[in-house]
């Protein structure tokens, strides 16, 4: 019997660096074989066109489907979804996989699943479970996938138990940890003197890393959000501090905050660097310096590596408005609305504030489990292909009890 061919889907940048030790699990496995399906924004340069780091990876990639998203509105996001169903369907049929895997809660994702699983391919979801009720549509896209999914790996226990409540089989879900920390745990990322030569950066200075996303629900506010951050990110390099700026998603209104840091990016204003993708080696390279106390070192923004990637390295966080709401986090993240002043005096304490700082560095991390990776290709593996694993079956009853377990 051959090898399985394991379908694995990326739609951007963020999520293809938390499906790298999937990737490299897969490649290793005597009894899997990866097929690489590569899309979205990976093919858009205007999000900063990231085919170029999936290859110097070493990965081979079996079809690159575009998804068409030309337009920065609300009417954009389902037009793509429907144009990626058709598309990644087709080379879903072209592919012949045995399974499927698809990452998280986004909307390439979400196209994803229901072409695999309208076709009656296995499919594996991860990160399922988690919440973020901050108005990004997250949620109900990711518990979408997680019901549309036949296998479910969760990065921690609570998002285990969630998926659970919602009537999956327990045998479904498997709690394998946050894949990323597999990189970290390695230290694949990139040493000081990399990150001072590359990005010509003064390491005895502090340093601010930010993203800013926008929010789907709120795509509208997304200029004037990025306004306020920017103001904050200003004053910080007006006083010294070194900021580094990248792009955000290509979800709606994520043009808008684009224009806005191209516009200030155009001034070169002293102390701010702008950046389509760093690349997770870069990425956490610099959240890595956290580790060290002589390096004052802070991330910002609304993604999601800021509650998720910055435990390991105890980097102090300044989470902006509501788009993580909700999400589990360690102890190192301070929450800020979309108030210039507030956003810089939580920066200034992240950065200088000494007490703040060491307790930032002994943070609990909720998202650690140690070889994600190696347990999602062990099942993968490992599961019976069949008509079970096929039939989804709803394990409450109409009471809101268990149902009884089928021999």
């Amino acid at each position: 019997m051959g090898k399985r061919k394991i379908a694995v889907f990326t739609g951007n940048r963020a999520e293809y660096g938390l499906q790298f030790p999937i990737l490299k699990a897969i490649s290793n496995h005597p009894d899997l074989e990866y097929q690489l399906i590569v899309s979205g924004a990976h093919l858009d340069k205007d999000f900063g066109q990231t085919l170029d780091e999936i290859k110097n990876d070493g990965f081979k990639i079996a079809a690159e489907v575009k998804i068409q998203m030309d337009s920065d509105f609300a009417l954009a996001t389902p037009q793509a979804i429907g144009s990626g169903i058709v598309n990644i369907s087709q080379a879903l049929a072209n592919l012949k996989p045995d399974m499927m895997i698809v990452y998280a809660d986004r909307f390439e994702g979400f196209a994803a699943v229901v072409a695999s699983t309208q076709m009656s391919i296995p499919t594996a979801h991860i990160e399922g479970g988690d919440i973020t009720e901050g108005g990004a549509l997250d949620d109900s896209v990711r518990h979408a996938m997680t019901k549309l999914s036949h296998l479910h790996f969760t990065t921690n226990d609570e998002a285990t138990r969630r998926i659970i409540a919602m009537g999956e089989e327990s045998w479904r879900v498997h709690t394998v940890g946050f894949p990323a920390i597999d990189l970290i745990s390695d230290g694949r990322f990139a040493k000081p003197i990399e990150i001072s030569k590359q990005l010509g950066l003064d390491l005895s200075q502090p340093i601010v890393l930010f993203t800013q996303h926008s929010v789907t629900t709120e795509a509208g506010d997304a200029t004037s959000q990025i306004r306020s951050c920017l103001d904050a990110l200003l004053r910080l390099a007006n006083d010294g501090v070194q900021v580094i700026a990248t792009y955000p998603n290509n979800d709606a209104g994520g043009r808008a905050i684009v224009a806005e840091l191209e516009k200030v990016a155009s001034l070169k204003p002293k102390n701010f660097q702008l950046h389509k993708s760093l690349g997770r080696y870069l990425y956490h390279g610099i959240l890595a310096l956290s580790r060290n106390p002589d390096h004052r070192i802070a991330c910002l923004g609304n993604s999601s590596s800021g509650i998720k990637e910055t435990p390991i390295f105890g980097t102090p966080t300044v989470n902006i408005g509501s788009r993580q709401l909700g999400r589990l986090r360690g102890s190192n993240v301070k929450d800020a609305n979309y108030s210039g002043t507030e956003i810089y005096e939580f920066a200034h304490i992240c950065l200088f504030d000494d007490i703040w700082r060491a307790e930032c560095a002994k943070t609990d991390n909720p998202y650690w489990k140690g070889g994600a990776g190696s347990r999602i290709a062990n099942v993968l593996s490992t599961v019976e292909l069949n008509q079970s694993l096929l039939r989804k079956r709803m394990t409450i009853d109409g009471s809101g009890a268990v149902r009884p377990v089928l021999e």
